[in-house]
């Protein structure tokens, strides 16, 4: 799908991170935008400080259908039309092997990344379906690409995150050439996605942790800032691809587990 000036994109988590990094690059493009979040501060916040642009702000939960239905008639509501989909909002779990992450966890984990994308394919899907032309960016984490020890809760939904919209851009292509999808798996992106978690309860920060994942993007080469995964996951749903994975290291790491897999299952 290319992106042109007046089209209409929604992006869910959109007050912080790679969501506002989204947000900035389509705005550039002159595209019409309707922004969500949890956070109403934060999405006000984001708001305000995209100049320029054309933006509706909308309070959403994407783990409630519902909420995510009434995004989706805002957006009809404000422009009548919707060509591309960011289902972004995420959260982390903690730190523990998968013996010891509680049931909230994952209930947590499940609601808003995987019944979050879901919610938001049921919601958008019949109206590009009946433009005949859209796309959906289902953002994972390069922790869907290969295994994250210590994670499990977080792995496990990215995984099904990148399954899920795999299967979907193949029922949309069916339903007609126009339509895609696309899902986004970056490496390291300098968000404040931990303190946004623990803000929501979802996880504990330890005591002096830094405000930001700045300090480790000082400390460490190869952290990318949400703005340069935006622009490579737009680059890559211009070129109809249905996975973008920006960072370091990411493709070095999916194709060990590919290598891994094909050679457990080809064994005679």
């Amino acid at each position: 799908m290319l992106i042109r000036e007046g089209q209409v994109a929604v992006i869910t988590g959109g007050a912080s991170g790679i969501g506002y990094g989204l947000a900035e690059a389509l705005a550039a493009r002159g595209v019409r935008l309707v922004i969500s979040d949890i956070r109403e501060d934060g999405l006000i916040a984001a708001a305000a400080s995209l100049r320029g642009a054309e933006v509706t702000a909308v309070v959403a939960d994407v783990s409630d259908e519902a909420s995510v239905r009434a995004l989706a008639e805002r957006t009809t509501a404000a422009y009548g039309r919707v060509d591309l989909v960011c289902n972004n909002a995420g959260v982390v779990c903690p730190a523990a092997p998968l013996w010891d992450q509680d049931a909230r966890t994952w209930q947590r984990m499940i609601g808003v990344k995987i019944l979050g994308v879901v919610h938001g394919v049921k919601a958008f899907a019949p109206l590009l379906i009946e433009q005949g032309t859209g796309h959906f960016l289902n953002t994972a984490s390069s922790g869907g690409l290969a295994p994250l020890p210590g994670r499990t809760p977080y792995t496990g939904t990215m995984h099904a995150v990148v399954g899920l919209t795999e299967t979907l851009d193949l029922e949309l292509k069916q339903v007609a050439p126009a339509l895609g999808a696309t899902v986004l798996c970056p490496g390291l992106v300098d968000t404040p996605l931990g303190q946004n978690s623990a803000a929501l309860g979802a996880i504990e920060l330890p005591a002096g942790a830094s405000p930001s994942m700045r300090s480790l993007a000082a400390a460490r080469g190869g952290i990318l800032s949400p703005r340069e995964v935006a622009e490579s996951a737009l680059a890559a749903i211009e070129a109809g691809r249905v996975h973008v994975a920006p960072g370091d290291g990411v493709a070095t790491r999916a194709r060990a587990r590919v290598d891994t897999l094909l050679a457990d299952i080809t064994v005679a």
